[in-house]
Protein backbone atom coordinates (compact mmCIF):
# COMPACT_ATOMS: atom_id res chain seq x y z
CA UNK A 1 0.00 0.00 0.00
CA UNK A 2 2.84 2.37 0.86
CA UNK A 3 4.45 1.77 -2.55
CA UNK A 4 1.16 2.58 -4.30
CA UNK A 5 0.81 5.82 -2.33
CA UNK A 6 4.41 6.72 -3.15
CA UNK A 7 3.66 6.29 -6.86
CA UNK A 8 0.51 8.39 -6.59
CA UNK A 9 2.24 11.21 -4.71
CA UNK A 10 5.51 11.04 -6.66
CA UNK A 11 5.18 14.61 -8.03
CA UNK A 12 5.19 15.94 -4.47
CA UNK A 13 7.86 13.57 -3.19
CA UNK A 14 10.08 14.24 -6.20
CA UNK A 15 10.55 17.86 -5.13
CA UNK A 16 11.99 16.82 -1.77
CA UNK A 17 13.77 13.53 -2.49
CA UNK A 18 17.45 14.28 -2.99
CA UNK A 19 19.05 10.86 -2.85
CA UNK A 20 21.66 12.23 -0.45
CA UNK A 21 22.02 10.72 3.02
CA UNK A 22 20.17 12.52 5.79
CA UNK A 23 22.84 13.90 8.09
CA UNK A 24 20.79 15.84 10.67
CA UNK A 25 17.68 13.65 10.65
CA UNK A 26 15.84 13.10 13.93
CA UNK A 27 12.63 11.06 14.26
CA UNK A 28 11.04 14.00 16.06
CA UNK A 29 11.29 16.05 12.83
CA UNK A 30 8.99 13.58 11.08
CA UNK A 31 6.54 13.57 13.99
CA UNK A 32 6.45 17.38 14.05
CA UNK A 33 5.72 17.45 10.30
CA UNK A 34 2.73 15.15 10.76
CA UNK A 35 1.41 17.25 13.66
CA UNK A 36 1.82 20.48 11.65
CA UNK A 37 0.03 18.84 8.71
CA UNK A 38 -2.88 17.90 10.95
CA UNK A 39 -3.00 21.47 12.26
CA UNK A 40 -3.27 22.75 8.70
CA UNK A 41 -6.14 20.32 8.07
CA UNK A 42 -7.91 21.75 11.12
CA UNK A 43 -7.26 25.28 9.81
CA UNK A 44 -8.75 24.40 6.44
CA UNK A 45 -11.82 22.89 8.09
CA UNK A 46 -12.25 26.01 10.22
CA UNK A 47 -11.88 28.15 7.10
CA UNK A 48 -14.48 26.02 5.32
CA UNK A 49 -16.92 26.44 8.20
CA UNK A 50 -16.32 30.18 8.21
CA UNK A 51 -16.74 30.42 4.43
CA UNK A 52 -20.00 28.47 4.55
CA UNK A 53 -21.32 30.66 7.35
CA UNK A 54 -20.49 33.87 5.52
CA UNK A 55 -21.44 32.67 2.05
CA UNK A 56 -18.46 34.45 0.46
CA UNK A 57 -16.58 32.86 -2.43
CA UNK A 58 -13.35 34.49 -1.27
CA UNK A 59 -13.35 32.01 1.58
CA UNK A 60 -12.23 29.32 -0.85
CA UNK A 61 -8.72 30.77 -1.09
CA UNK A 62 -7.62 29.92 2.46
CA UNK A 63 -9.24 26.50 2.19
CA UNK A 64 -7.24 25.66 -0.93
CA UNK A 65 -3.99 27.08 0.49
CA UNK A 66 -4.30 25.32 3.86
CA UNK A 67 -5.28 22.01 2.24
CA UNK A 68 -2.37 22.29 -0.20
CA UNK A 69 0.14 22.89 2.58
CA UNK A 70 -1.39 20.11 4.67
CA UNK A 71 -1.17 17.67 1.76
CA UNK A 72 2.49 18.42 1.06
CA UNK A 73 3.50 18.26 4.71
CA UNK A 74 1.55 15.07 5.44
CA UNK A 75 2.83 13.31 2.31
CA UNK A 76 6.46 14.15 3.09
CA UNK A 77 5.99 13.37 6.79
CA UNK A 78 4.40 9.97 6.23
CA UNK A 79 5.78 8.72 2.90
CA UNK A 80 9.00 10.68 2.38
CA UNK A 81 12.50 9.45 3.03
CA UNK A 82 14.69 10.78 5.81
CA UNK A 83 16.47 13.07 3.35
CA UNK A 84 13.10 14.50 2.20
CA UNK A 85 12.22 15.30 5.80
CA UNK A 86 15.61 17.00 6.23
CA UNK A 87 15.09 19.00 3.04
CA UNK A 88 11.67 20.27 4.10
CA UNK A 89 13.26 21.35 7.40
CA UNK A 90 15.98 23.13 5.43
CA UNK A 91 18.84 21.18 6.99
CA UNK A 92 21.57 19.45 5.07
Amino acid sequence: MKDLLKRIFWPILGMFETGEPAVNYKPSHRMILVVVGLLFVVLSLASAASALASGELGGLIPIVVFLGVATVVLVVGTLGSDSAVCKIWGRK
